[in-house]
């Protein structure tokens, strides 16, 4: 049997997972916490990501997922913790799936509550069931206005062994520096804030309430209430301008890697790669590495990203240079005599933010993560 080697791979540090939770808790010390894991964990895997954060010395009180499908396939693996479905059902069946699968749905549309009321009225009070009535109050994608929220709210409370939760979403939390964003902000925690007291009022009972996702957690405390939603500052990445996970304190989780192919040398006014985006403003050693927009490292990229090279004596923070291609890049490495083919390049991850690099190719380490390929492989480590 012939021995292949491997051309891109990513490796997974769920410790690093853990960590990220811990802060988290360190946060949002009074908050109940629902780890996002949509979008196979943001590119980390979906199982292994579900597993690890259940199996953190942190207690986490359910998991949060995107689409029905997420729902099913996380509760086929996860038999126990409450799985909160932030995009909702569209129709009688998807909420019937629901409530058999103990899943948590987001009710944020006109059309959800006669399929609520009339699925409702025909269960013969069964095991407690929980959703999330999401109220908008400026993001403008999903949500209720605030006299639907107010009169579902009310509604869903009289059925039997229902629990709720009054959600919103913050749109621009991300910058704090930011006098018009902090001013959003503001206005969405005093809406919430308002819709809360009135139900209060009207219900003569307690209502818990969930605001804040990463860029919340980070950086707005009074957003925190009952529940947060953490997502990418799990994964070791900044929610917020200007600022990289590094630099949160926050660990990489996914680490992107590839090798060395060829190193060549060019003269001055040679040009690299398609529609010759680079040419050389000195004598250039040049190395090719062995991944490119086929394994999800971003076509987007320009002349600059950094990379890191490990040669024989250390890691060394060098660039790329010339045009992703869909199977190779090309990244400068003049000056750096001990690099060598097979050598490996991280592209992101460990000793490199995804976030910088994300910030080169104009777009944001969600990204990223989200696009690695099937043809990278994938291994975990604890």
């Amino acid at each position: 049997m012939i021995s292949i080697s491997r051309r891109a791979w990513a490796t997974i540090d769920l410790s690093a997972l853990k960590k990220n939770l811990a802060q988290v808790r360190a946060y949002s010390p009074c908050s109940k916490i629902y780890p996002v894991i949509k979008s196979n964990a943001y590119g980390h895997g979906m199982a292994e990501a579900a597993a690890a954060l259940k199996a953190s010395n942190t207690n986490i009180s359910g998991l949060a997922v995107a689409t029905v499908d997420e729902a099913i396939r996380l509760r086929q693996i996860e038999a126990e913790l409450p799985i909160l479905l932030l995009n909702g059902f569209m129709n009688e069946e998807e909420l019937r799936e629901c409530l058999a699968r103990r899943i948590e749905a987001v009710v944020h549309a006109d059309y959800q509550l006669g399929a609520l009321e009339k699925v409702l009225a025909e269960e013969v009070l069964g095991d407690a069931r929980k959703f999330w009535i999401k109220y908008n109050t400026g993001m403008n994608r999903l949500g209720l206005g605030k006299r639907q929220a107010s009169e579902f709210y009310l509604r869903l409370q009289k059925c039997p062994n229902t629990e709720l939760v009054l959600m919103s979403h913050l749109a621009c939390a991300d910058d704090p520096y930011s006098k018009e964003f902090a001013s959003f902000t503001q206005q969405q925690l005093q809406y919430l804030a308002e819709l809360r007291g009135e139900l209060v009022t009207a219900s003569k009972q307690d209502v818990e309430c969930s605001m804040a996702a990463s860029a919340g957690i980070l950086q707005w405390p009074d957003t925190h209430l009952d529940y947060v939603r953490p997502g990418v500052m799990l994964y070791g990445s900044s929610p917020m301008a200007g600022k990289t996970g590094e630099e949160l304190g926050l660990q990489p989780v996914m680490t992107l890697r590839s090798r060395l192919i060829t190193i060549r040398d060019l003269k001055a006014g040679e040009s690299i790669g398609y529609g010759a985006t680079y040419v050389c403003d000195r004598d250039t050693r040049m190395g090719t590495v062995s991944i490119g927009y086929g394994d999800g490292y971003p076509r987007s990229a320009i002349n600059g990203t950094p990379v890191l090279v490990q040669t024989a004596s250390g890691s060394v923070r060098t660039r790329m240079i010339g045009r992703v291609s869909m199977d190779m890049i090309t990244i400068d490495l003049t000056g750096i005599d001990e690099a060598q083919v097979d050598d490996e390049v991280t592209l992101w991850g460990e000793g490199l933010c995804a976030d910088e690099v994300a910030r080169a190719a104009g777009t944001i380490s969600y990204e990223l993560f989200c696009k690695v390929t099937p043809r990278v492989q994938v291994s975990y480590s604890e």
